[in-house]
């Protein structure tokens, strides 16, 4: 099992330095997100800055923008890197696409699949001087001039990860895709029950295996020095998941376990922006189910013990910042047991 960290850098000025140190723990990749800043930018300093690592989106919104803006994209960033990008996508939800985008919602399944059907074509057509032609019901190519297409580079096999929560999603990834990002918000149960036989139908489909895709996820921890810092902790998490369950996105999750009624709860809750008390509606019993609870010297092992086997790269829900002292531990637990 591989072990990454997210960063956020809020200084694009300082996100080559903290790839170094990434790499310098020991730590197997390093990924970005579509949060307050763009996903990429980040990653052309880490690029420059590491040797090793794997570099990668965890993710980057997809339909927002042109399959063949993401493809240049990303054509960049893996001859840059030397091989070692990875191009995470996400399809997110209607309401951020449409409001917060401001561009064109359709059934996400059979978009996205066009939209990586589209990104290999281009890539092959970059590589091989082919002309480009694609023809989807979402997506459509046909226009490639030597002047706007870069030249071949050793690095064209691009890996794809995607994420998502139900099946559709999960049969595509095991497809069609190398990588999987699993949603912080689930169980181990829903694990086994619904994400891996879901990759392995895909999987099936195009002749392929389970480790042909890669499941990654960074993971709920609660932890602490003592058992003071551990209760704190938990609350925070406790909001964290509070927010996803009332989400009619991760139902799913809920229902598995039987816990529909508290999604319905919390859903009202959320809408009538009493945040607040959803946090205190999740018992030890859910929180236990999904999130990894143990004392910074034994979390490692605790993450390593519950998913060995399910999980074939694993990282934390906070990003990775070795300067606050208070933090620094957790990362020099989870590179003892994870990178030694």
């Amino acid at each position: 099992m591989k072990f990454d960290v997210t960063i956020f850098p809020d200084n694009l000025n300082t996100a080559g330095e903290l790839a170094r140190t990434v790499e310098s723990y020991g730590f197997h990749g390093l990924w970005t997100s579509e949060t307050a800043h763009n996903p990429f930018l980040p990653l052309t300093h880490a690029a420059g800055a590491t040797h090793r690592i794997d570099l990668g989106t965890a993710i980057a919104v997809a339909f927002p923008r042109s399959p063949m803006v993401t493809a240049q994209i990303a054509w960049d960033l893996a001859e840059q890197s030397t091989g070692r990008f990875i191009l995470g996508l996400g399809t997110q939800v209607k309401p951020h696409i449409e409001k917060r985008f401001s561009t064109s919602w359709g059934a996400p399944a059979p978009r996205l699949r066009e939209y990586i059907e589209s990104m290999r074509a281009i890539w092959r057509s970059f590589q091989t001087g082919a002309p480009l032609r694609y023809l989807g019901e979402y997506y459509k190519f046909t226009l490639l001039t030597p002047f706007f297409a870069p030249t071949a580079m050793p690095y064209s096999e691009i890996p794809i990860y995607i994420a998502g929560v139900n099946e559709h999603l999960c049969r595509l990834a095991g497809e069609m895709c190398q990588g999987f990002h699993v949603h912080p918000f689930h169980t181990t149960r829903y694990l086994r029950e619904l994400i891996i036989p879901n990759v392995l139908i895909g999987a099936e489909k195009a002749n392929r295996h389970r480790g042909d895709c890669a499941l990654t996820c960074a993971i709920f921890i609660v932890t602490g020095k003592n058992q003071q810092e551990i209760r704190d902790n938990a609350g925070m998490v406790r909001s964290q998941i509070a927010f996803y369950a009332s989400t009619p996105s991760y139902r799913a999750v809920m229902d598995m376990h039987g816990w529909g009624e508290l999604h319905e709860r919390l859903n009202q809750l959320s809408r009538e922006g009493r945040w607040f008390e959803m946090g205190e509606l999740i018992n030890d019993d859910i929180l236990h189910e999904i999130a990894v609870i143990a004392p910074i010297d034994e979390l490692g092992q605790a993450v390593k013990a519950r998913y060995e086997g399910l999980l074939d790269r694993v990282g934390y829900y906070i990003p990775f910042k070795p300067e606050e002292i208070e933090n620094k531990p957790i990362w020099d637990n989870a590179a003892k047991v994870f990178c030694q």
